[in-house]
């Protein structure tokens, strides 16, 4: 497909997506190839890239088609991602208008991004023009934690919170177990963990087949690894990481809620950053926090959590919709009413 100077094509090979992907910031690994592939079983994926003038890769876009009763979308999850020099409303509207010929020719209601470019004024404005719109919930973090972990690990102690360091070491006197593995029967011992959680918290859940996917797809390439903080033999905490790029990513998690807080999930964290480091990341995300202001927001203890080790926010440009049919408005409406009683 070719418009001005900018020529949008499918990539096919591994190794051009991931040179890529893997040299742009910010990070992302739900971009990555693995991502896709873990998509690709049962839904209908296409990942592009955009050419200036048909010679240098300036971005890319992995596209997920996802049906749903209430409309069926193409979606970029934490995209497109595009080199810094090269973010522009001219290679936006490319990229826009390749994903509406794919969307309608496989009869989706609307098109989502979740752009992971940091949040601007201008950019906004951008997609405005583009005919976008915002949409009425998130699908993934538009506002994350990232922690630099290249300073020592006696430099990034004394960054927490106290209150951080304590539990830590409250957890280390207890006799608190770490161990982690890239096994895919861990999903099934993490499942239990997870799903108390979800009960607890009250949040929509992944499948355990879902978990599973995730967790085999990335683990098989190294990128996937399951801590456990277990209490005399028993897991009490767990969380599945990924490590992708220069970064380790805090992305499915779950802990049971005991009469003794003696810290199992802060000594995780910290053993999360000692083996990021030891892989050599730069950065550590703990994935979505709370908006500061939002004191009664459901994440608004697991985000004191996170920020208790130390980090910066990061802000990125609202998850934008491009209705397509009328039926967008159906899900705009279900979208916006499951986002109140959820109290996001």
């Amino acid at each position: 497909m070719q418009m001005n100077s900018y020529t949008v094509k499918e990539i096919l090979d591994q190794k051009i997506w991931e040179k890529f992907v893997q040299n742009v910031a910010p990070a992302t690994f739900l971009q990555s190839w693995n991502w896709g592939e873990h998509y690709k079983s049962d839904h209908t994926i296409w990942r592009v890239g955009i050419y200036d003038q048909g010679q240098k890769l300036i971005g890319v876009a992995l596209w997920i088609v996802v049906r749903a009763k209430r409309g069926d979308f193409l979606l970029c999850p934490h995209g497109p991602i595009l080199a810094a020099s090269d973010v522009s409303q001219g290679v936006l509207s490319q990229l826009t208008k390749s994903a509406e010929a794919f969307a309608r020719k496989h009869h989706c209601d609307f098109v989502r991004v979740a752009p992971i470019l940091v949040d601007s004024a201008t950019i906004r404005q951008w997609f405005r023009e583009l005919g976008f719109r915002p949409a009425p919930i998130h699908i993934h973090p538009e506002l994350s934690w990232i922690l630099d972990i290249t300073p020592s690990a006696s430099d990034l102690l004394q960054a927490m919170r106290k209150t951080t360091r304590y539990m830590i070491r409250k957890a280390e006197k207890s006799q608190v177990q770490i161990r982690t593995t890239p096994d895919i029967s861990a999903v099934d011992e993490f499942w239990p963990i997870y799903k108390a959680t979800y009960q607890r918290q009250q949040f929509a859940p992944f499948s355990l087949e879902y978990l599973r996917n995730e967790f085999q797809t990335f683990a098989k390439d190294g990128q996937a690894l399951m801590f456990f903080a277990d209490i005399d033999g028993q897991p009490v905490s767990a969380a599945m990481i990924i490590f992708y790029g220069n970064s380790a990513f805090y992305h499915q998690s779950g802990s049971l809620r005991l009469p003794n807080d003696v810290g199992a999930s802060y000594l995780l964290q910290w053993h999360v950053i000692q083996e990021a480091k030891r892989r050599g990341c730069r950065f550590y995300n703990f994935w979505g926090i709370a908006p500061q202001h939002r004191v009664k927001h459901p994440w608004a203890g697991l985000s004191l959590f996170k920020q208790g080790f130390g980090g910066t926010a990061e802000a990125y440009i609202p998850t934008q919709d491009l209705p397509l049919t009328a039926k967008y408005w159906f899900n705009y409406i279900v979208e916006r009413l499951r986002k109140y009683r959820r109290g996001l």
